[in-house]
């Protein structure tokens, strides 16, 4: 397989978008192409994540996409790894495994300080697939998430 990744740019946004919508349809179990296309988009547009895509000939097989965050404790910068995604054609061909280590080689480029990830409960597999490229449970942090509330429209105050 001669795969060749790299970091996405707009022009790559026809080729990576049904990706990234395969990707949230999996999770969400809501297709949007118009809404996928739009946030990636935006994320390219505005210098808002990092989209590393991978291609076999003009194929995308897969894509990775990281967020930056920033210490304070060590004043550097962390990359999240948000997204990682590779095309059912492409999988079992170590495609997802390239992607990640591409994300920690764009980390060491960056002299960021880490690459965190998230890890669903519903993908318990996953925990053996980052840990075999050196992540581990974090042994100082435990995540606490509090889900923003929306403003009430002007017709739901009424």
């Amino acid at each position: 397989m001669a795969l060749t990744i790299r970091t996405a740019t707009a022009a790559d946004l026809d080729a990576v978008t049904p990706l990234f919508d395969a990707y949230r349809q999996f999770f969400t179990g809501k297709p949007d192409l118009a809404i996928s296309r739009g946030f990636l988009e935006q994320r390219l547009e505005r210098g808002e994540s990092v989209v590393l895509a991978a291609f076999e000939g003009g194929d995308a097989a897969g894509f990775l996409q990281l967020y930056p965050l920033f210490s304070s404790w060590y004043c550097k910068r962390q990359w999240f790894l948000s997204d990682l995604y590779v095309a059912e054609p492409f999988r079992r061909h170590g495609v997802g495994k390239r992607l990640v280590e591409a994300g920690i080689d764009f980390a060491a480029r960056t002299q960021a300080r880490a690459v965190l990830v998230e890890l669903p409960f519903s993908e318990p597999h996953l925990v053996d697939f980052y840990g075999a490229l050196g992540f581990a449970k974090d042994p100082v942090f435990d995540l606490y998430r509090l889900v923003a509330r929306q403003p009430e429209s002007a017709e739901g105050r009424k």
